[in-house]
């Protein structure tokens, strides 16, 4: 039987499940493979940053579950989703990763509407007379 690994990573209000398990480097995305989910070629390297880093894109299959958010979030969570399970299968790849800064939940989130204003920080515009 196959140890399978299983994590999660979140950005912004995406959240990715990876589920990694040893093969041959396919990577599937809701039932796709990454690069038809992920059309743009920067998202998809960085989602896929963490594997080119620790030179482990060959070695695992993985399996992953995102929603929410867009596609910018989405990447963002599945990096950290597939950072985490590398950690959890090999330590040394912790020290690697984390000079990258690749296993911080990035912070940042939209900050919500105020009452009385356009946005969050943009008002209307102002009148004199």
């Amino acid at each position: 039987m196959k140890e399978v690994i299983d994590t999660v990573g979140r950005r912004k209000t995406s959240v990715a499940r990876a589920f990694m398990i040893p093969g041959k480097g396919r990577v599937i995305v809701n039932k796709l493979p990454i690069e038809e989910y992920f059309k743009d070629e920067f998202k998809r390297q960085q989602a896929l940053r963490t594997l080119v880093i620790t030179e482990r894109a060959e070695e695992f299959d993985i399996k992953i579950n995102v929603h929410g958010g867009g596609v910018s979030g989405q990447s963002g969570a599945v990096s950290l989703a597939i950072a985490r399970a590398l950690t959890e299968f090999d330590d040394a790849a912790r020290a690697i990763l984390k000079t990258e800064r690749l296993l911080t939940r990035d912070p940042r989130m939209v900050e919500r509407k105020k009452f009385g204003r356009k946005k969050a920080r943009k008002r209307f515009q102002f009148s004199k007379r």
